[in-house]
């Protein structure tokens, strides 16, 4: 891919960071703490009011509790003491409710699935559980959308999206966390059947509101935000990124990202400072666009700064910090660097695939191979502050943190770990 000049302007890093939290919005009304959707309250991985330990006991933060799941890499949702987990055990998919300081089972609800993997050997659920306004909606692996109660778990409605648009289940099944906007879930479903790409559904009733696009689904999950008085819900698709009003589901703008073959578009979109960070594995590598009402101005592409295969970098002071490389063949790193300038601050060879996490100006990372990383995000070099090893197992789901508790799972145990300094306990 070509690599054109750089935008010339740079704007205060403070200035930025302020941006940063700003512009992608929360769902619902959630309290200091939770954990709502998939990467947190405003889906950039960052959590707000935390307070964490500097460093860890010799053994590792202790285990709070933890709890026997099924399969699957759907990562935990937190809100108001409730933790959320969606698993599958035999042809069911289950969505239970624990309390999150406890590990107690408070409820759960069943799904009927048949879903079958036709690559991964997991055929579980992978999208991260939603919670807003007292209902929590998931979307399995088959393309089943379920809206509960969270009080009781009881079913308030149920839609057969890749039934009901003939929607293929690509690599891996569904796998993209559908986002609230006002009164509507938007779910890239990814169906050919009167274009629906992109749908949504009313969150009281379940009713499609309107369906648009000719998108296939990714893997990649929506956010929200609103630039220069304009609302943006940004979706990743099989093949672009677009920009959708949420009041019709028409496109504001779109332009080609990613490739056609063996390939996956996964990671979260960022918005910073009014531009837009995407990045993929695969030859796609990353792109920096300005974000206008009507159209997205590429600023520069490149896959030597960043070829994130799954997961989502995360932002502190102007700079991203993220996985660079590939799973699949072995060769993954860590990496800073500014999106403005395309320079490079430093790269930690031979890291491994993760998650990174910002909290209490702090980087974690929960790695595949089952450790879990705490360092500081440091412009200057790589800044290690505690290691643990958690799981002898892969741990592919994302982490969620909520009151100093990180919640992590492979596919047989979900973990509540303390990371809280110790003036908390």
């Amino acid at each position: 891919m070509t690599q054109p000049r750089h935008i010339a302007t740079t704007c205060r890093r403070q200035w930025f960071w302020s941006c940063v939290l700003c512009v992608v919005s929360a769902p619902g009304i959630v309290s200091a703490g939770d954990w709502p959707q998939i990467l947190g309250p405003h889906r950039n991985g960052i959590a707000e009011g935390e307070k964490l330990a500097e460093k860890w006991p010799a053994k590792g933060p202790a285990t709070v509790w933890s709890h026997n799941v099924g399969t699957g890499f759907a990562g935990v949702a937190v809100v108001q003491g409730k933790a959320i987990i969606f698993h599958r055990q035999g042809d069911q998919e289950i969505v239970a409710c624990l309390d999150a300081a406890t590990g107690k089972e408070l409820w759960e609800t069943r799904f009927p699935t048949d879903y079958t993997s036709t690559i991964s050997d997991d055929n579980g659920p992978r999208c991260v559980p939603l919670i807003h306004d007292g209902s929590v909606f998931v979307y399995g692996a088959g393309g089943d959308l379920h809206c509960l109660q969270l009080k009781d778990g009881d079913k308030v409605w149920s839609r057969e999206t890749f039934k009901d648009y003939n929607a293929p289940a690509g690599y891996f099944g569904a796998g993209s966390t559908p986002i609230v906007e006002g009164d509507k879930l938007l779910v890239n479903v990814g169906g050919d059947k009167a274009g629906a790409g992109i749908v949504a559904f009313d969150l009281r009733t379940g009713k499609t509101v309107w369906n648009a696009t000719k998108e296939l689904a990714s893997y990649s999950s929506p956010i929200a935000a609103t630039l220069g008085g304009v609302r943006h819900v940004i979706f990743v698709t099989r093949l672009h990124a677009m920009s959708i009003d949420p009041a019709d589901g028409g496109v504001r703008w779109e332009f080609p990202f990613g490739a056609r073959g063996p390939t996956v578009n996964a990671a979260t979109p960022l918005v910073l400072d009014g531009n837009l960070f995407l990045s993929a594995s695969y030859g796609v590598g990353a792109v920096f666009a300005r974000i206008e009402p009507k159209s997205a101005k590429i600023l520069w592409e490149s896959t030597d700064i960043m070829s994130s295969q799954y997961s989502t970098c995360v932002a502190h002071d102007g700079l991203l910090y993220g996985i660079d490389g590939r799973e699949d063949v072995g060769v993954a790193s860590l990496r800073c660097f500014d999106p403005k300038t395309q320079k490079i601050h430093w790269t930690r060879e031979s890291f491994g695939v993760g998650n990174p996490l910002l909290a209490d100006g702090k980087l974690l990372i929960m790695k595949v191979s089952g450790e879990l990383v705490l360092a500081r995000p440091n412009g200057k070099q790589y800044e290690q502050l505690a290691t643990a090893k958690l799981f002898n197992s892969d741990a592919r789901s994302l982490p969620a943190l909520s009151n100093g508790l990180l919640y992590v799972r492979d596919r047989r145990t979900l973990k509540c770990i303390d990371l809280r300094p110790a003036s908390a306990d």
